[in-house]
């Protein structure tokens, strides 16, 4: 069964991408996997269309080459071809203030001190994604090994941050 756009039916289901509840009547992205739980069943994981291009690119260019009438399609597309690209871009899952000193970098392997931003890193396993660390703000393009931008997926997965801590970390990442 191939990938859908649809309008959530209810508000219960939430986005696998930022676990934001999916308000009902809102567009929402649904990709088709096998279940690595059943054998010969398939699962539908709901996302934002925007997570979804950010974190599952390749699927959401896939359903939007048989639909033509998605809002913000040119939009979708470019961002989900800029992750798609760069495929290590799909693992961020926003930013915060190092809480403590005991996390290690993911790229550099040094440790990350107290009251310093950070990149919070997920893996895409068995239909979910998966805690995987963090890496220094400044260590992100070598760690995912493009010169693109990629503050706006750092603040798209960063919602709990307030307008002040968002305008903090836009001067820091931009330097």
């Amino acid at each position: 069964m191939p990938h859908v756009f649809e309008a959530a039916t209810s508000g219960r289901s939430k986005c696998r991408g930022c676990g934001i509840a999916i308000g009902k009547g809102e567009l929402r992205f649904g990709e088709r996997i096998e279940n690595p739980f059943a054998d010969a069943a398939e699962l539908t994981l709901w996302f934002h269309p925007m997570c979804a291009a950010y974190k599952r690119p390749e699927s959401l260019i896939e359903a939007l080459a048989s639909n033509a009438d998605v809002a913000d399609r040119e939009d979708l597309e470019r961002r989900a071809k800029g992750s798609a690209a760069a495929g290590r871009l799909q693992r961020i899952d926003g930013a915060e203030m190092a809480k403590g000193g005991q996390a290690t970098c993911r790229h550099c392997r040094e440790a990350i001190p107290k009251g310093t931003w950070r990149i919070r890193l997920v893996f895409f396993e068995e239909g979910r994604f998966n805690p995987a660390g963090y890496i220094h703000l400044a260590c992100a393009k070598a760690y995912f090994e493009t010169e693109a931008d990629i503050l706006d997926h750092v603040l798209h997965f960063s919602r709990e941050l307030g307008a002040e801590e968002r305008d903090a970390l836009t001067r820091v990442a931009r330097g």
